[in-house]
């Protein structure tokens, strides 16, 4: 329905069948991204301890883009892979500290396809949001099994966060909005479920997005995986002349292991390419792969500057492999620069939509590049940027045009001295700054930067960012977790800390459960603050680490939920807290 709404408001027409033509079905569009895999994780792309041949042959047999874009991060990568914008405008600004949760006002890639009769599914990670009407089930998907936040292990995935070094392996997972147990190694699980899909929606045109949280910290993989690395040393063998950061012996024994989940993502790719070829779709199914940033941890990225949450490429240029529909082109190589933002409308070309009409896409639709025409590319331009909770002016910031590259990291009132310039195609690994040199050309894309900047930082979905919706029918109990909680800056799994939820809550009464980290030690008060309402609840017992309040009336509210547990000594935030509206 809401989608209904949304189709209505903002105009958006379909185009019977696009680019295959007026008689043909749709074509099918599986979208496979991985987490923290870096431009030089692959064998493809030079690294020779890595075994990863499907992968390798499926870029042979792709459209690959060598000059491709994301965020330094990930939740800012997947907002603009949704909805064909830059990150800003959708409200997703960080990757907790709540800002990971995408305006309910965007249309998003699920919502378009769905619309033209596709069956839409995600399996793996999201990190746009984990309440309603943030979910994937609220945002254009039929069917999601999922973790939340921004990995399985980290806080905010409390369902995982407990498990420590086994939250990979037999975990509780969240199917359509409901915890649902599993049992197996979590990026099999989540192909499994996308293979399910598949073969469930084979007669009609379907979205699967695929999205393993591996490689993504905690690094764990079967030991099989394992073994095939265990006796390597990833810093040896590189001779080609690239910039290679030295590796420590905890960065070795990391590398062996993202190398591992890379070879059992590796498998499970080749298992849902196998699925497409038994269900013989695979001629009418467009596939895609790519990754979300650059790597968290040192080791080879192909000689590039900079890892995951960098502006320098290696912590924003990503592979990004196409293999269209058999009569598309097969094994191409394009050099010319493209971006996450470009996903949406490439994907809305091929699949015969139009874009929504009433807002800004920032994207371009890819496919005039395959039939040779970069007319205006040259002059196009990428903003890129990141840093923790709101953007800082000129801090990581960058924006690249043509063959130039403008870094800033440094202060808000900085001089065009204090900025880096690159030539990109004479210095791909940006090690020679040319800003003195090349000052007009530094002071043009500094111009630049500040528009787009000044732009984006004022969009209204950064300035009224969504709320969690607590005691609607679609979501009850709701569930408030640590990486859509906002307060202290860096907050994550610390106990005395200041915290909050930017919510909107039904009047009602509702039975209230809060989880903390720890077991508490001494006796105190649990205080809830709900805008202009304030509950306490006198807590006379120690070394518990869960306290109820039954039957609090809360008002309708749009506001500030602020809970915390007061001691003698502490003020402790808790880890989560449930809400279930009973009345």
């Amino acid at each position: 329905m809401k989608y209904v709404i949304k189709s209505l408001l903002f105009l958006i027409l379909l185009i019977p069948f696009g680019a295959f033509g007026q008689t043909e079905k749709r074509p099918n569009v599986v979208l496979i991204i991985t987490d923290d895999q870096g431009y030089g994780d692959l064998g493809f792309t030079g690294n020779h301890h890595l075994k990863t041949p499907v992968l390798d042959a499926f870029a042979k047999a792709s459209v690959r883009f060598t000059n491709f874009y994301v965020s330094p991060v990930c939740a800012p990568t997947r907002s603009s892979l949704m909805t064909g914008r830059y990150s800003l405008r959708t409200g997703v600004r960080d990757t907790y500290n709540g800002g990971a949760m995408m305006s309910t006002n965007e249309i998003t890639l699920a919502e378009l396809l769905k619309e033209a009769g596709y069956a839409t599914g995600l399996f793996g990670k999201w990190h746009l949001g984990d309440n309603y009407p943030s979910r994937p089930m609220d945002q254009g998907f039929d069917e999601s099994v999922m973790h939340l936040s921004g990995g399985m292990g980290q806080v905010g995935d409390f369902t995982t966060w407990f498990q420590g070094d086994r939250s990979y392996f037999d975990p509780v997972l969240w199917q359509n909005g409901k915890q649902k147990s599993y049992k197996g190694y979590c990026s099999d699980i989540f192909t499994d479920s996308a293979i399910d899909f598949i073969t469930e929606s084979a007669d009609e045109p379907f979205f699967c997005y695929l999205s393993f949280n591996a490689p993504h910290t905690p690094l764990q993989v079967p030991e099989r995986y394992y073994e095939l690395y265990k006796d390597i040393d990833p810093s040896k063998g590189f001779a080609d002349g690239r910039p290679f950061v030295p590796m420590s012996e905890k960065d070795k024994e990391d590398a062996r292991k993202v190398y591992a989940m890379v070879s059992n993502i590796d498998d499970n790719v080749g298992r849902l390419l196998q699925k497409l070829e038994e269900l013989q779709i695979a001629d009418d199914t467009l596939v895609i792969f790519m990754t979300d940033n650059g790597p968290q941890q040192i080791r080879y990225i192909a000689g590039m500057r900079g890892r995951k949450g960098s502006v320098y490429r290696g912590g924003t240029r990503v592979p990004f492999y196409m293999r269209l529909p058999q009569k598309g082109k097969r094994n191409v190589e394009i050099e010319t620069m493209a971006a996450h933002i470009d996903v949406l409308p490439t994907l809305a070309d091929l699949c015969g939509i139009n874009l929504p009409a009433d807002r800004t896409i920032d994207g371009r639709s890819l496919m005039p590049l395959l039939n040779g025409n970069t007319e205006n590319w040259k002059d196009r331009s990428l903003f890129s940027y990141w840093t923790r909770r709101y953007p800082e002016r000129y801090r990581n910031m960058a924006i690249q045009k043509g063959d130039y590259k403008l870094v800033g990291h440094t202060g808000y009132d900085a001089q065009i001295k204090d900025f880096e310039l690159f030539d990109l195609e004479n210095d791909p690994f940006e090690e020679h700054d040319l800003v003195l040199k090349e000052k007009q050309i530094a002071q043009e894309l500094l111009q630049e930067l500040e528009q787009q900047y000044g732009n984006l930082i004022r969009s209204e979905n950064l300035k009224n960012p969504p709320r969690i919706q607590i005691g609607t029918v679609n979501e009850n109990p709701t569930v408030l977790n640590r990486n859509d909680a906002g307060g202290d800056r860096g907050i994550w799994a610390q106990e005395e800390v200041y915290g909050k939820w930017d919510v909107k809550i039904a009047e009602g009464t509702y039975n209230i459960t809060f989880k903390f980290v720890k077991p508490l030690e001494d006796t105190g008060r649990m205080v809830l603050e709900a805008g202009t309402i304030v509950n306490q609840f006198e807590n006379e017992s120690t070394a518990v680490d869960i306290i109820e309040m039954p039957h609090v009336v809360l008002p309708e509210m749009t506001g500030e939920l602020i809970p915390f547990y007061q001691s003698s000594s502490k003020k402790i935030f808790p880890f989560w807290v449930s809400l279930e509206k009973i009345d």
